[in-house]
């Protein structure tokens, strides 16, 4: 391969991001805590503009931890799970000794379905055992059915976790993704719309729960002058040199929204000609989506035999990386002997589906070699 590599979602720095990890260095601030990190939140908690709060944490992935431990989960519960996601959004639920309960997606958003959702909730009720909590997921950065899924967790009094980790940018209604589960999280993964090399964070309804998040996050530290725990803690506070980065990536992130959508646009145009080829959109102008990975369904039965795997490895052949829709939780090895509830839409997707290259930084270069590869595998 003489071609460099086209990545299906690589990291974009603004230009800024030195300026504050500099800062972090000139003031000795090389720890889980310091201005930037507060800086950084704020920054969110301005951008969702929901009256939220935001903390600040390693990964995504512990965000995910400690909002279960903040919505009450223990050991034996009961947590119902979309199973097409990422299995970040699963393994939380076994570290807490819970057990999940996947539930498929709907077609529309590819997000949980309230259908299925409930099938599981009362199925589980007559079982004797009330989940404790939903996992919905916004899916490449697309909003779930957000009312839908909010009327049958209400009416089942269960709280929802909403995995914005894919959906800083993304909105319904006017209203900022992040900002719609009695807990939130978002993910700055260095594949993610904006990056702190890793890091997440955890959006809370109140200031309380902030604080317990962070405490928490924090080893559990007491109010006491020496080292005291009453309860088990975590060393998930992000850095001041990761949130330095967070805060010159905020600086551009409407920017890479805006270059994302443009990729997501430039999809629709290159297969509207190509018949069983769709391209993941938004069902209509109540969804605002990042499109943070754009991402193809193909029909084989009206493409002449061509699949997804069919151009997946052309694309490999030119040095231009695409990948599979996530693998659902219950076809997993490791989630394959827990309850699922759906029929098999998530599957469908799976087998059908494919993500392509994404990022905000494309050039005009990069989308021709794309086109070229497109146009010769359909014809």
């Amino acid at each position: 391969m003489t071609n460099t590599k086209i990545w299906l979602s690589s990291p974009h720095m603004g230009g800024t991001e030195q300026k504050y990890i500099q800062d972090a260095f000139d003031a000795n601030w090389v720890a889980p805590l310091g201005p930037n990190v507060n800086g950084f939140e704020q920054d969110l908690e301005n951008y969702l503009d929901a009256n939220v709060h935001v903390g600040a944490l390693s990964s995504g992935t512990a965000a995910i931890h400690l909002g279960l431990i903040l919505l009450g989960v223990q050991a034996g519960d009961a947590v119902l799970c979309q199973t097409m996601t990422f299995s970040a959004s699963a393994n939380p639920i076994l570290y807490l000794g819970a057990t999940p309960i996947f539930v498929d997606s709907e077609t529309t958003t590819w997000g949980l379905c309230p259908q299925a959702l409930e099938q599981a909730i009362q199925d589980s009720i007559q079982k004797g055992k009330k989940p404790k909590a939903i996992i919905a997921v916004h899916l490449f950065g697309v909003p779930y059915q957000i009312e839908a899924v909010r009327a049958v967790a209400d009416t089942y009094q269960i709280p929802i976790l909403e995995d914005a980790a894919s959906a800083l940018g993304s909105a319904y209604k006017g209203q900022k993704c992040g900002t719609f589960g009695d807990i939130g999280i978002l993910s700055f993964n260095g594949n993610k719309i904006i990056t702190t090399s890793g890091g997440g964070a955890i959006v809370t309804q109140t200031a309380a729960l902030k604080e317990k998040a962070i405490f928490y996050a924090t080893q559990s530290r007491d109010n006491a002058p020496h080292y005291q725990h009453s309860e088990i803690g975590y060393n998930y506070r992000m850095s001041n040199i990761c949130a330095g980065i967070g805060r010159g990536q905020m600086e551009v992130l409407d920017e890479h929204v805006a270059l994302r959508r443009q990729m997501h646009d430039f999809y629709v145009a290159v297969f509207a000609s190509i018949e069983g080829v769709e391209v993941f959109s938004t069902p209509n102008d109540d969804y605002f989506a990042n499109y943070w990975l754009s991402a193809i369904t193909i029909d084989a039965t009206k493409t002449n035999g061509i699949t997804a795997e069919t151009l997946r490895l052309a694309l490999e052949a030119e040095n231009i990386e695409s990948r599979p829709l996530w693998k659902p939780m219950h076809l997993q090895p490791i989630f394959s002997t827990y309850p699922y509830y759906g029929k098999k839409v998530a599957e469908n997707l799976f087998e059908n589906g494919l993500c392509l290259p994404s990022g905000s930084n494309l050039s005009d270069i990069d989308r021709e070699r794309i086109s070229m590869v497109i146009k010769s595998v359909f014809g």
